[in-house]
C-alpha cells in the first residue's frame, strides 16, 4: 500500500505583493489557530513553519507572551521550527550570508527546542552547487526544494543525493509539483478527484519507495481545520493509499533505507518543470548593487577590523553585528532579494538596506575610532592611520582626506619617514559640521578639508600609524597632466571618438578594442524575467561622440567619458522604430601605476522604460565556458546552454538562455591569457558575440510590472501577479562599481578570485584629530602604533572571514580554496595561540589541530577557532 505523508505546513513569504505588516497581522491571526489545535486536538500531530525564525521573531513582537507556548509545542515536537532564520536565495546572496542564515536560525531555535534539520527551500529560484556542503558545514545532510532540477542533470527521480565538489552529500526530497499541492483541499469528492487525479501519477513516477509527500498548505495559508475529514474523504476516493498526518522527517527516514539512489551534483537552474527566473539577477539594480556592497562591507571590513580591535582588548560587538546581519537576511528572502514585489514593499526593502549601510558605517568608524584614540603615544599631532584588513601585507594607491586647521603639513610614521603625496583638492568646512561645540563657543574659525592622494604599504591584518606634523610651506594643488593616452608599466590605453577604451595589455602584448560598448535592447518582461522583443535590433553607441577627458599623475591615470545615447523611450516608440528618449552614461576609469586592472565607476541616467542596458568587455576568447564565482568556489558554465535548442518543443516552462549570476567575479580564457569583470555591484553577466567571444554585465533592467503573461521568453501565465511597478522603471541615475583585469594564464590558474577579494577589500582610513561630534571615554587599553594581528601563509586560499567565535573568547578564521589544486591554509598570528581548533561552520569543533593550519581541497571550506 502506498504512503501518503501529509505535512501541515505555511509557506510564509514576510513580503511580496504584500507588505510584512500585512503579513504580520494574518501571521498572528493565524499562530493563534495553529497553537489552538496543535494544544487541544492529540490527533494533529504536526505543524512545520516554513524552515524560518523570522516568523517568530515578527510574531513575538506582537505577543511575547506566547513564548512559553511555542516553546512547549516545539519540545513536544509538534511545532517544527528551523534551521534557517529566513528563506534565503542562493544565486546572488554570498556565502557568508547564507551561513549567517543558519547560524542564527540554528541559535534562535536553541531557545525552544530542536530544529528542523533539513535544508528546506522549497521556493528559491534555483539552487546553488555549494549548498551541500553548506548544509554538510551545519550536520545537516537532507534537504528539500522545489526549482532547477531537470531529468538531464542525471535522474527522472524525486529523491537522490546530491554532492558538492568537495564530496559533501545531502539526501533530496525534491517537490516535483511545488509545495502548495494540498492547499485549501476541497471536501467535494469529484472536485478533490480531480485534483489529485492530476498530481498522484507524478509523485508516484518520481518516488523511489512507495512513501510520497502531500504538503497541505500555501502562502499565507491558514490552517487547515478540516484536514482529517479531506483525509478520510482521501482514503475513499484511494482505498490502496494510506493518507496520514506527517512531517518531512519521516519520509527522510524511509528514504534512507533504499540504497539504490541516484547521486547527481551541480546547479541547478533548469527552468524544464518549473520557473526558475534566470534573468532576475538585474531586477531593480539599486538594491541589489547595494546588497552586493553591504555583504563586502560587513565580511571584508568589519568582522575582520572588529576582530582586531577584540584582539587588542575591546569589546567584540555581537549584539550590533547581529542585528545588521538579521536586517539584510529580511531582505534575503528570495522575493525580496529577487525584487519580484511591490513598490512599496521595494521601498521598505531599500530602506532596511540604507539603514544597514548606516550600522555598518557607524560601527566600522568607531572600531577604528577606538584603537586609534587609545595609541601608546605622547605626540599630540594629528594622525592618520591605515587599516588592511587583508591577511598578507598590502600596497595600494590611497586617496582620501584629511581634515585640519594647517595650512601647510607633512605625513611621517614613527621613524621620521615621510609619507609623499600629490593635493587634489581642498576647500573649507564649517567646524559645526565637525563638533558642534566648537561653534558653540563662540569659534567660527574654519577647517580645511584636504583631498590627498598617495601610495602605501600597510601590514597583513593590521594597520599603520603616520603623524600629521605642521610644515612652513603651504599646500598646493598639484595638477595632473592632461594626456591624450594612459600610459602605465602595464597598460596603453586610448578612448575611441563614441567613449569605447582600446586597451592593450604590455605584458600579453595584446590589444582589446571596444572595451565598454554600451548595449540598450527592449525589455518586454516582468520583475522576475528580462525577455526581449522578436527580431529586434539592438542599439549601441557605436555612432555618439562622446567627451572625453584623461589626465595622468605618478599614482594613477584617470579617464572620464560621457555621452548621451538616444534610445526609444518605451516599448510602443520601440516597436515603431523611434528613438524619443534618452540615457546619459557617464564613466570614470582609474588605472593605478602599481597595478593591471582598470577601476571603473559608471553612473547612467535613465529617461526610457521597458528596456536591458549592458556594458560589453571584448576579449578576443572564442570562448566555451565561462567561470565565476559561487559560495565558497568558482563555477564553469556552457556560454551556450544547448536545451536553448529544445526548450520549446520540449515545453519548458522558460527559455535557457545563458543569463548566470556571480558573486564577486566572471572570466573567460584560453590557456595563455583571459579577462575578467570584478564586481562591486551588479551580479548578472551573459557571454556573447558570435563567437562568444565578449563579457556581458548587465547594469539595469527597467520593467514596469510584478508579472506579465506570453512573454517570449516564459511563455503562459504571469508569475506572481500582473501589477504595475512603475519603479522597476529605474528612472533617474543608476549607479555601478566593477572592474577588468587582464591576466596570463587560465582564470582558474590566474586566481582571478583573490584579485576580486583584494579589490573588494580596499585599505580604511581614519584621520585622527582632536575634536569629535560625540564623546568617549578615555579606554585602559594601550594599542601599538602599529599592528599585524596576523598573516597567512598560502594567499591562493581566500579569506572568507575572520570574526569572534559566536559563543567563546577565540577568533574564528574560513577560507576556501577557489584553485584547481590543493592548498594548504596556514595562519600565522602574532599573539599567543593557547587552543585551536578545526570546527565546522557552525563553530563547533571537529578536532584539536597542533597549528592553525588546513589542508583545503578545490571549491572546499574549512573554518579554524583560534583561542588568543
Amino acid at each position: 500500500m502506498k504512503k501518503v505523508h501529509v505535512v501541515p505546513h505555511m509557506h510564509w513569504d514576510r513580503e511580496w505583493y504584500f507588505s510584512t505588516e500585512e503579513s504580520r497581522i494574518l501571521l498572528v491571526n493565524n499562530m493563534s489557530e495553529i497553537m489552538d489545535r496543535l494544544e487541544n486536538d492529540p490527533d494533529y500531530l504536526y505543524y512545520v513553519m516554513d524552515g524560518q525564525t523570522a516568523i517568530l521573531e515578527d510574531y513575538f513582537a506582537v505577543k511575547p507572551e506566547a513564548r512559553d507556548r511555542v516553546k512547549k509545542l516545539v519540545q513536544a515536537g509538534k511545532l517544527i521550527i528551523g534551521p534557517w532564520y529566513t528563506q534565503t536565495d542562493e544565486m546572488v546572496v554570498g556565502a557568508e550570508s547564507i551561513v549567517r542564515n543558519l547560524l542564527y536560525g540554528l541559535q534562535d531555535c536553541e531557545q525552544f527546542g530542536e530544529p528542523m534539520m533539513i535544508g528546506y527551500l522549497p521556493d528559491s529560484f534555483g539552487q546553488s552547487a555549494q549548498l551541500p556542503q553548506i548544509l554538510n558545514g551545519f550536520d545537516i545532510n537532507r534537504c528539500i526544494f522545489w526549482r532547477g532540477v531537470s531529468e538531464r542533470k542525471g535522474t527522472n527521480k524525486t529523491e537522490f543525493y546530491w554532492t558538492a565538489d568537495d564530496g559533501s552529500k545531502v539526501l533530496v526530497q525534491l517537490f516535483p509539483l511545488g509545495y502548495a499541492i494540498g492547499k485549501y483541499l476541497p471536501e467535494d469528492l469529484d472536485a478533490l478527484k480531480k485534483r489529485m487525479d492530476k498530481y498522484l501519477p507524478v509523485l508516484d513516477k518520481g518516488a523511489t519507495t512507495e512513501h510520497i509527500i502531500l504538503p497541505n498548505g500555501h502562502d499565507q495559508m491558514p490552517i487547515q481545520q478540516n484536514i482529517f475529514t479531506i483525509m478520510d474523504k482521501l482514503k475513499e476516493l484511494y482505498p490502496d493509499r494510506d493518507f496520514f498526518m506527517s512531517r518531512y522527517e519521516n519520509i527522510f527516514e524511509q528514504l534512507e533505507q533504499n540504497k539504490n539512489l541516484d547521486t547527481i551534483s551541480g546547479e541547478f537552474l533548469d527552468g524544464k518543470y518549473m520557473r526558475v527566473h534566470r534573468s532576475i539577477f538585474s531586477t531593480r539594480m539599486d538594491i541589489k548593487a547595494l546588497n552586493t556592497k553591504l555583504e563586502n562591507m560587513m565580511t571584508n571590513i568589519l568582522e575582520p577590523l572588529a576582530s582586531i580591535a577584540y584582539s587588542l582588548g575591546f569589546e567584540y560587538h555581537h549584539g550590533l553585528i547581529e542585528l545588521i546581519w538579521k536586517e539584510m537576511m529580511k531582505n534575503h528572502a528570495h522575493d525580496s532579494i529577487g525584487c519580484c514585489c511591490s513598490d512599496k514593499v521595494h521601498a521598505e526593502v531599500l530602506n532596511r538596506f540604507i539603514l544597514c549601510e548606516e550600522k555598518a558605517e557607524q560601527l566600522i568608524k568607531f572600531y577604528m575610532r577606538k584603537i586609534v584614540d587609545n595609541m601608546d603615544t605622547q605626540s599630540a599631532d594629528d594622525r592618520l592611520t591605515f587599516f588592511n584588513l587583508k591577511p598578507y601585507i598590502t600596497e595600494e594607491v590611497v586617496t582620501t582626506s584629511v581634515i585640519s586647521k594647517l595650512k601647510g603639513f607633512k605625513i611621517i610614521d614613527e621613524n621620521g619617514v615621510e609619507l609623499e603625496f600629490d593635493l587634489l583638492h581642498k576647500e573649507e568646512i564649517d567646524p559645526g559640521l565637525i563638533d558642534r561645540q566648537i561653534v558653540h563657543y563662540g569659534n567660527y574659525d574654519p577647517f580645511m578639508v584636504y583631498k590627498i592622494q598617495f601610495k602605501v604599504q600597510v601590514p597583513a591584518m593590521g594597520y599603520k600609524n603616520y603623524f600629521i606634523q605642521q610644515d612652513e610651506v603651504a599646500l598646493e594643488i598639484t595638477q595632473a597632466s592632461e594626456v591624450n593616452e594612459v600610459d602605465t608599466p602595464y597598460y596603453n590605453i586610448t578612448v575611441n571618438k563614441n567613449g569605447t577604451l582600446n586597451v592593450t595589455d604590455k605584458q600579453l602584448g595584446k590589444t582589446f578594442k571596444n572595451v565598454l560598448l554600451i548595449e540598450d535592447g527592449a525589455d518586454d518582461g516582468d520583475e522576475y524575467d528580462f525577455s526581449p522583443l522578436p527580431n529586434e535590433t539592438l542599439i549601441y553607441n557605436n555612432d555618439v561622440t562622446a567627451e572625453v577627458s584623461i589626465t595622468q599623475n605618478k599614482y594613477l591615470a584617470k579617464i572620464h567619458v560621457h555621452y548621451e545615447l538616444a534610445v526609444p523611450s518605451d516599448l510602443d516608440s520601440r516597436k515603431a522604430g523611434k528613438r524619443d528618449g534618452k540615457i546619459e552614461v557617464c564613466y570614470e576609469v582609474k588605472i593605478p601605476m602599481n597595478k593591471a586592472i582598470l577601476d571603473v565607476e559608471i553612473e547612467v541616467e535613465n529617461l526610457a522604460k521597458d528596456h536591458r542596458v549592458r556594458a560589453i568587455i571584448p576579449t578576443d576568447i572564442a570562448a566555451k565556458f565561462s567561470v565565476s564565482d559561487n559560495q565558497f568556489g568558482h563555477i564553469k558554465r556552457d556560454v551556450y546552454d544547448t536545451a536553448m535548442d529544445v526548450w520549446e518543443k520540449e515545453g519548458w516552462d522558460e527559455r535557457p538562455d545563458s543569463i548566470y549570476p556571480m558573486l564577486s567575479y566572471v572570466g573567460i580564457s584560453d590557456e595563455s591569457h583571459g579577462v575578467a569583470v570584478l564586481t562591486a555591484g551588479t551580479r548578472e553577466f551573459e557571454i556573447v558575440g558570435y563567437d562568444y567571444d565578449s563579457i556581458a554585465i548587465t547594469l539595469f533592467r527597467s520593467v514596469g510590472f510584478l508579472g506579465k503573461e506570453e512573454m517570449v521568453r516564459r511563455p503562459g501565465r504571469p508569475s506572481g501577479i500582473k501589477l504595475a511597478t512603475p519603479d522597476s522603471q529605474m528612472l533617474g541615475a543608476v549607479n555601478l562599481h566593477f572592474a577588468i583585469v587582464t591576466h596570463k594564464q587560465c582564470t582558474i590558474k590566474a586566481n582571478v578570485a583573490k584579485m576580486a577579494k583584494d579589490y573588494l577589500t580596499p585599505i580604511q582610513v581614519y584621520n585622527k584629530i582632536p575634536y569629535n561630534a560625540m564623546k568617549l571615554n578615555d579606554e585602559t587599553i594601550d594599542t601599538p602604533l602599529d599592528y599585524s594581528l596576523l598573516t597567512v601563509a598560502n594567499p591562493d586560499t581566500i579569506l572568507s572571514v575572520l570574526k569572534k567565535a559566536q559563543k567563546e573568547d577565540a577568533l574564528v578564521v574560513r577560507a576556501f580554496n577557489p584553485t584547481a589544486d590543493a592548498k594548504t591554509l596556514e595562519v600565522d598570528l602574532s599573539v599567543p595561540v593557547t587552543k585551536v581548533t578545526e570546527t565546522n561552520l557552525n563553530e563547533n569543533d571537529k578536532c584539536t589541530l597542533d597549528k592553525p593550519a588546513v589542508d583545503i581541497n578545490t571549491n572546499q571550506v574549512k573554518t579554524i577557532k583560534i583561542s588568543i
